[in-house]
């Protein structure tokens, strides 16, 4: 790491001017701050717990950071495992919750090889341990760099965080490009942090983000998989959306999608999707769950409609253009963000699906009924009409269908059949279909 900003003088926040509470703590990870220092060891609550609870929120996860090593922690609880290769690390396990304790890392290469760096600045290994100062500095944003003290109750800042979270700003460590470059899954955090906390990312953090997109190719898709759960499923969708889109980051995580919508002059597209990640936030905040399958099929979706209509209009038949398309998105988007089997195929149901809820026969509408994807697929169809009134019929037929008993609504469909609906000279009248179905019409 190099060009990192010269350290602030420490600065100790008494408990008096400050809210961290012991109360708020996990009574676990006290335990572990307890009995390292108990055992002659430095230990500090330290990172996203102590800048959540600064701002009042409630932390889910608890880090320790201390100067003991991984081998050390491990002899002093038999409850810890070591884990990691890139960064070793131990975790000591208390049931389901596990408190997470790393050694203070240095912030340059010793020559033993622990520490290792990719050609570009990538850090591919950091092993290195150190002192708190070097720990303190070598942390991504100053929000993250301070540090609880058990001993006395006080938060350390070594960086200038403590301002910093007061004036809710996102401030790299350092310089900028040397950061993302070192790490270009950075510029993502940013984004979610800002949006967690409702912080601005600070001038200098933000400027290289729409320049340095790129690099977050160079990121394992299996992480950037990962970053999008956190970036969509925590309560804070709408406003980490719309920061990707603000700092240049959609291209590069949804590249077709974002393509899409930038062609689509109506806006009706991001409409939906904007009210989609809307009812995400607020199933978050209701504590009901949240399908990631649910949660790309929004985020795709624009992607999809795009082929769909490129495939239809080379005059490809419009079951085999969905399916067509369906395959299309799903695969170029693996070259990004590794979207598993299990969601994809989902994803893919819900899409395909959609062009069925416009279908009245009597057979397709208990078999989709009957299909297991049929909710999320009717949701999906609500939320379309964000977009466009053209599937309000439709969303109606289906609400009150699957409010009637089967044998009702057998006989309603019977009654308007095609055949039940004969014109004067008692020839039915054929329903006409819509070239294409509805899938991406009116969008």
């Amino acid at each position: 790491m190099s060009e990192l900003q010269t350290i602030h003088p420490l600065r100790v926040i008494p408990r008096e001017e400050h809210n961290v509470s012991r109360r708020e703590i996990s009574p676990n990870a006290l335990r572990v701050l307890y009995r390292l220092r108990e055992a002659g060891f430095g230990a500090y609550l330290v990172g996203g717990a102590v800048r959540d609870l600064l701002v009042g929120g409630h932390p889910k996860d608890f880090d320790v950071a201390t100067d003991a090593t991984p081998e050390q922690v491990k002899q002093l609880f038999r409850n810890c495992r070591l884990i990691g290769r890139r960064f070793r690390l131990a975790h000591v396990v208390f049931g389901r919750e596990i408190i997470e304790v790393a050694t203070f890392r240095a912030n340059a290469d010793d020559g033993s090889g622990d520490r290792e760096t990719h050609e570009g600045g990538r850090v591919l290994r950091d092993n290195v341990f150190g002192s708190i100062e070097d720990d303190a500095i070598r942390r991504d944003f100053t929000a993250n760099a301070l540090y609880y003290a058990i001993e006395d109750f006080s938060v350390r800042d070594y960086v200038g965080g403590f301002e910093d979270v007061r004036n809710r700003l996102m401030r790299l460590i350092g310089d900028p490009d040397t950061r993302y470059r070192e790490d270009p899954v950075r510029m993502l955090r940013a984004v979610r942090l800002a949006a967690k906390l409702d912080f601005e990312i600070e001038t200098a953090t933000a400027e290289p983000i729409p320049r340095l997109a790129p690099l977050l190719s160079e990121a394992a898709p299996a992480r950037l998989f990962e970053e999008c759960l956190k970036l969509f499923l925590t309560g804070r969708a709408v406003a980490s959306f719309e920061g990707l889109e603000r700092h240049g980051l959609l291209d590069a995580l949804f590249p077709e999608s974002a393509a899409a919508l930038q062609a689509n002059r109506s806006g009706a597209l991001r409409r939906m999707l904007i009210a989609g990640l809307r009812s995400t936030d607020a199933r978050v905040a209701n504590d009901e769950p949240v399908s990631p399958a649910f949660l790309f099929a929004l985020l795709l979706w624009p992607a999809y409609c795009r082929s769909l209509a490129q495939l239809q209009q080379g005059g490809m038949h419009a079951a085999e253009a969905e399916r067509r398309a369906a395959d299309r998105v799903t695969v170029h988007q693996l070259n990004t963000i590794a979207l598993p089997r299990r969601f994809s195929l989902p994803m893919q149901e819900i899409w395909l699906l959609q062009s069925r809820f416009s279908l009245r026969q009597r057979k397709r509408v208990f078999r989709l009924l009957a299909h297991p994807r049929f909710r999320a697929a009717f949701d999906f169809l609500n939320l379309r009409l964000a977009a466009s009134n053209e599937h309000a019929d439709d969303v109606a037929f289906w609400r009150e269908a699957q409010t009637q008993p089967g044998d009702a609504l057998a006989v309603q469909l019977d009654a308007q059949s095609p055949a039940a609906e004969a014109g004067a000279n008692g020839a039915p009248r054929r329903r006409r279909r819509r070239r294409g179905g509805s899938a991406a019409s009116g969008e």
